[in-house]
């Protein structure tokens, strides 16, 4: 089971960028679909956004299109997630996750995953 390692978040302003970054323990990466999430406080866990092996297939949860962007690196085991014009709505605990399907949706992103990290804290004040 790849193990997963999530960094890059913290405390930011409404309208500023952070990137977070996710990456694998082995080099199996490759081999799967990233995921990112996130848990808003008092809210359950929702999908942000996914990418698929091959990185052209990408996936957002409405709320946050235009906004974030997806990516993987493959060569350094680590996907991103790029966030731009973060609104205090945005604040959450941010995970990545591991999946074996070539490709997810939002609706197939509630299947059962690889694995998962502990999470990165994002925190956008007004």
């Amino acid at each position: 089971q790849v193990q997963l390692v999530e960094s890059g978040g913290g405390l930011v302003q409404a309208g500023d960028s952070l990137r977070l970054s996710c990456t694998a323990s082995d080099g199996t990466f490759s081999s799967y679909s990233m995921l990112w999430f996130r848990q808003c406080p008092g809210k359950e866990r929702e999908f942000v956004a996914s990418i698929g092996w091959s990185r052209s297939i990408t996936s957002y949860v409405d709320s946050v299109k235009g906004r974030f962007t997806i990516s993987r690196d493959n060569a350094k085991n680590t996907a991103y997630l790029q966030m731009n014009g973060l609104r205090p709505e945005d604040t959450a605990v941010y995970y990545c996750a591991a999946g074996w399907k070539p490709f997810y949706t939002p609706t197939s992103a509630q299947d059962a995953m690889n694995s998962w990290g502990k999470g990165t804290l994002v925190t956008v004040s007004s």
